[in-house]
């Protein structure tokens, strides 16, 4: 059901990029976009993990670091069927986690010092299966993906704002007899706005998901349940340093914020994932 749901709002994504194609009429700009977008997501998909681990600092990680990490961390591998991904610690007392990488070759797992301190065993096995499992379902990709068709919207609904105002388009050019300035200016509002809607509903579904294939790769839903209440906790009292372009990637948002803040967070909402993890261990 997860990924018939991220299908279709990929679809969406794909149609107001076709939809705005049909009011520009032409397709020398989409088509600049577009490949723009594919370029600039690219360098980002095959680097990622090197860029956000340098942007927190984060520092390798060896058995003898951190022996209790390292073991949960080869058996969930194992129990997997994937390589053991790389650990990498970063010096803050805000306990949180992300995974990183564009496959599970070469994958990496990065862990808070606060983490480690708060969290017993059991929690942090619930806390890397969850991690684990955005490296099995290729998260890293599908994320990729989304911001290149949303980065194009985004540049189309520039273009459209420009066009608006100096009247580039006004119905009369190849394939768009019914654009013209107002159009543009709805188009250029709404359809970045939807982009966003969608992109952050694909984060939140590949969320969920995260949360129940690192609970079958736990063996015990309520390990991950049990973290996610001591970090929600933990990171309403002391907010992570953490910037809007990399706080999907976290476990919980490190992100501060009130009522707005949660509603277009890339995450849902704490106590919908703890009760349906509740849900998955008491109907087990």
């Amino acid at each position: 059901m997860s990924a018939i749901k991220t299908t279709l709002l990929m679809g969406a994504l794909t149609a107001i990029i076709l939809l705005f194609g049909g009011m520009f009429g032409g397709r020398q700009g989409l088509v600049i976009a577009f490949v723009f977008a594919v370029v600039t997501n690219f360098v980002s998909y095959w680097f990622s993990d090197k860029m956000v681990l340098a942007a927190y600092r984060a520092q390798p990680l060896n058995p003898a670091d951190a022996p209790e990490l390292y073991g949960i961390v080869s058996e969930l591998a194992q129990s997997a069927g994937i390589p053991t991904p790389r650990l990498y610690l970063i010096d803050t007392d805000t306990p949180n986690a992300f995974a990183t990488g564009r496959s599970p070759r070469h994958a990496a797992v990065a862990v808070t010092r606060g983490i480690m301190r708060i969290c017993n065993r059991e929690e942090l096995k619930g806390v890397l299966g969850h991690e684990l499992s955005h490296v099995l379902n290729r998260d890293i990709l599908i994320s990729s993906i989304a911001a290149t068709l949303a980065g194009v919207i985004m540049m189309l609904g520039s273009f459209a704002r420009w066009a608006a105002i100096f009247g580039g388009f006004d119905g009369r050019e190849e394939g768009n007899q019914r654009g013209g300035a107002l159009g543009l200016i709805v188009m250029a509002i709404l359809a970045p706005f939807a982009a966003m809607l969608i992109q952050l509903a694909i984060s939140r579904t590949r969320e969920y998901q995260a949360d129940a294939s690192g609970a079958r790769l736990a063996h015990n839903p309520l390990y991950l349940a049990n973290a996610l209440r001591k970090l929600e906790s933990a990171n309403e009292r002391m907010p992570m340093d953490a910037g809007p372009a990399t706080a999907h990637l976290f476990i919980v948002n490190p992100l501060s914020g009130g009522f707005l803040a949660k509603l277009f967070s890339t995450h849902p909402p704490l106590e919908e994932r703890i009760r349906r993890l509740e849900q998955m261990a008491y109907s087990g």
